[in-house]
């Protein structure tokens, strides 16, 4: 991942020459199909070093809440929503609204311990947009991130209020017709 770089002031007291400014990016696609890409870019990150967490919001299935994590490489870390199965609508009985709002408060609570520099959020603005997440609460999260933490969002539709604090938007689309 590329970070900006922000030369201090002249004034400034850091002991750097430089101070690293995460970057808040977003894959979108009506496909469904980028995900591949992102997850590429999360393990080559994670084999440089760089400590690495997905959050898949509405994914289930196998039973792997924050307290069951699949590490898939050294320095990458997966979580899913502790749910039998796959959210799909935003009609969801207090068992899953319940395990799904235990996963947003523990993804706010280790983005704002900084054992991770990069989170992948996939899905988090359908959650948005199924009324899941409020996406007030969610751009004060994404205000308040430690200033060194990448962030990248996925989902099939963004918000306009997401989209404007983005630092970098990748839209993926088919050029040609079927």
């Amino acid at each position: 991942m590329v970070a900006q770089l922000e030369t201090p002031s002249i004034n400034s007291t850091l002991s750097l020459p430089y101070s690293v400014e995460g970057l808040l990016q977003v894959f979108t696609s009506p496909h469904r199909n980028f995900f591949t890409s992102v997850m590429a870019q999360a393990l080559r990150i994670a084999g440089q070093g760089t400590p690495v967490l997905i959050v898949q919001f509405l994914k289930g299935g196998i039973r792997q809440g924050h307290d069951k994590p699949i590490q898939m490489v050294q320095n990458l870390d997966w979580i899913r929503c502790d749910l039998p199965r796959c959210i799909d609508t935003p009609h969801l009985d207090e068992t899953e609204c319940q395990a799904l709002q235990h996963l947003w408060q523990y993804t706010q609570k280790v983005v704002s311990e900084g054992k991770y520099s990069l989170f992948v959020l996939d899905e988090l603005s359908l959650a948005i947009n199924f009324g899941l997440i409020s996406e007030v609460e969610v751009l004060e999260f994404l205000a308040k991130r430690p200033p060194h933490v990448d962030i990248i969002l996925t989902g099939t539709e963004i918000s306009k209020s997401l989209l404007d604090v983005a630092d970098q938007i990748t839209e993926i689309r088919r050029s040609h017709q079927p």
